[in-house]
């Protein structure tokens, strides 16, 4: 049996850093899918504290087009900031579930602050097909939500990059990003600039998953660090998740991604988890969001014997 906890579930229904419409009933999603429920059913105990408060779209002007709708974005990223840091000082496991990935800023910077406070280093494993280290230098969308794991890193958007205790909120070496295979060219020198750990698709190809996650997790996880996962469900082959916003061809297999989150169950130290990006309007059956449950489900210590 997993080792039971508290879990608090924080719907974030934020869609302002995606280029596309959907990502805001990602929170619906995946409570449809019983998220909760079967959280539950492994005997974890679990109180859904619904949605936060956002802005809508259509209503805001996307104001500067190298960071669009930023102050609307970083007012949300301080209220998941608020909630997931109430929740950690209470000793609960916070599940964000979104929503577009820029909302990571405020649920990872909440984690480090709280790590931080226990005089504990923070790992930060993030599981998604894009870098999302973009600046508003040199991106060509615009789109914030291809700059939260930046942000994270500072100085830029400064905006999402001041919230929290201190900047960065992360340290790059204290980072590893899994599952990468689409990069522009400017982004790709910025990703080999940084210092974070990298491992794309093809060094899963070749090393396989389970080497690559347990490489990724020493790395991070070296001394007594805490970790926070965060999962972009775009990593996954659009296959078996085409309800995202951004899918790439040649991602990560139904056994890998559940071996992957096996692999984070087996550390003990997940302290949140980041479940983003599910666009109902793109999927099949809500099957990306059924899937993004089990994946939970395998973090927290399902097991199949």
């Amino acid at each position: 049996m997993p080792r039971t906890r508290a879990l608090q579930l924080v719907g974030v229904p934020l869609d302002l850093g995606s280029g596309r419409r959907g990502v805001d009933m990602g929170p619906s999603a995946f409570r449809i899918a019983k998220l909760g429920p079967r959280l539950a059913a492994l005997g974890h105990t679990v109180v859904d504290k619904g949605d936060l408060r956002h802005p809508v779209r259509e209503t805001r002007s996307p104001g500067q087009p190298e960071k669009k709708y930023i102050r609307e974005i970083a007012r949300v990223c301080r209220q998941v900031y608020q909630t997931t840091a109430a929740a950690l000082a209470d000793d609960v496991t916070p599940i964000v579930i979104g929503g577009d990935h820029s909302l990571a800023v405020g649920s990872v910077a909440a984690t480090a602050a709280r790590a931080r406070r226990r005089r504990r280093a923070l790992g930060l494993l993030w599981v998604d097909a894009h870098g999302d280290m973009n600046s508003p230098s040199t991106t060509t969308s615009g789109n914030v939500h291809g700059m939260a794991l930046a942000a994270l890193l500072g100085p830029e958007p400064a905006e999402l990059a001041a919230i929290g205790e201190g900047t960065p909120a992360v340290r790059p070496d204290r980072v590893a990003l899994v599952g990468v295979r689409s990069l522009d060219q400017q982004e790709k020198d910025l990703v080999r600039a940084s210092g974070v750990h990298v491992f794309t698709m093809s060094d899963i190809d070749r090393a396989g998953l389970a080497g690559v996650t347990r490489r990724a997790l020493a790395l991070i996880l070296r001394g007594n660090a805490d970790l926070h996962v965060s999962f972009d469900l775009d990593v996954c082959d659009p296959g078996i998740a085409p309800g995202v916003g951004t899918p790439v061809r040649g991602g990560l297999s139904y056994r890998e991604a559940h071996m992957l989150m096996e692999l984070v169950a087996d550390t003990g130290r997940l302290r949140a988890l980041d479940l983003v990006e599910v666009n109902p309007i793109l999927d099949t059956h809500n099957m990306t969001a059924q899937l993004g449950v089990e994946l939970a489900l395998s973090a927290l210590g399902q097991q199949i014997l």
